[in-house]
């Protein structure tokens, strides 16, 4: 079985693109990105899409040679259920949350009281006071990890209750890696 594969054409005017990379390991990355960046005879190589986090800009011997011309996602996530998808979601850190969710396209608000221990979360109804205050669209934008909780406070979409309280739901909504999807759908 393959560890990964990188498909790639040339086209009319001496460019290497490279359509994807696929690999669950970061050193066969590495030497996939290093086969297409060493053909020969291309005086440039293009990655149609990359994960915003990848490390390809800092392989290279000189991080200015590379370029970022598009940032577009294809993964989007709106949660209907917000206690399921929550507790069937991995998690990094330890922690507890009040979030009031809004969804305002099917009329329903709820409160839910997250507590993380050991990797595993608990998602309740609670009566409790909010930590933090947001629709259920943003709460789409930060499940995943691709997305701070605090980026969203800053720009107004999340309304955090209380100081800090940002920087702890950042922490319990971090990702070992941002999401990526290779093809849309």
């Amino acid at each position: 079985m393959p560890d990964g594969y990188v498909s790639y054409a040339l086209d009319d005017a001496d460019t290497l693109i490279v359509d994807e990379v696929v690999t669950a390991d970061d050193g066969v990355d590495a030497a996939l990105v290093r086969f297409v960046l060493g053909h020969d005879l291309v005086p440039q190589v293009l990655f149609k899409r990359m994960p915003v986090d990848h490390p390809l800009r800092w392989q290279l011997a000189d991080f200015r040679a590379g370029q970022v011309t598009d940032d577009s996602e294809w993964l989007w996530v709106r949660l209907l259920d917000v206690p399921r998808a929550l507790t069937a979601r991995g998690w990094f850190a330890d922690g507890e949350l009040v979030l009031d969710v809004d969804d305002s396209f099917l009329g329903e608000r709820g409160r839910y009281l997250l507590t993380v221990r050991d990797g595993k979360a608990e998602c309740v109804p609670t009566g409790r006071e909010p930590d933090l205050s947001l629709d259920v669209r943003d709460l789409g934008s930060i499940c995943l990890g691709g997305t701070l909780p605090s980026v969203l406070v800053r720009a107004g979409h999340i309304r955090a209750h209380r100081v800090g309280v940002a920087a702890r739901a950042d922490a319990l909504f971090r990702a070992e890696r941002a999401p990526y999807c290779v093809h849309w759908f």
